[in-house]
């Protein structure tokens, strides 16, 4: 029997502009800002919990550009509080 593996999670709030990519469950003991507005949390053994994108329609403005209509917009009145599955 194949082991399951879980995929990440993608959650957008446009009212505060954060985009939040889950790569497991766990608790949060702290985090470290890779880059400015990019924070990468971790679990106290030091394993990725996920990736958090402050101000993210700044942030990843090219990257959703290029995305064109599939990129998830900070006017998108759908995508509040979401959850995307990574695919």
């Amino acid at each position: 029997m194949k082991e399951k593996k879980n995929k990440p999670l993608v959650r957008y709030d446009p009212s505060s502009d954060v985009l939040y990519i889950a790569t497991r469950k766990g608790v949060e003991e702290e985090f470290t800002e890779v880059a400015p507005g990019v924070n990468v949390e971790m679990d106290d053994r030091g394993n990725v919990l996920g990736v958090e994108i402050l101000r993210a329609s700044h942030t990843l403005k090219g990257f959703l550009k290029s995305l064109g209509k599939n990129a998830i917009s900070a006017n998108d009145r759908h995508a509040k509080g979401s959850v995307y599955p990574v695919t």
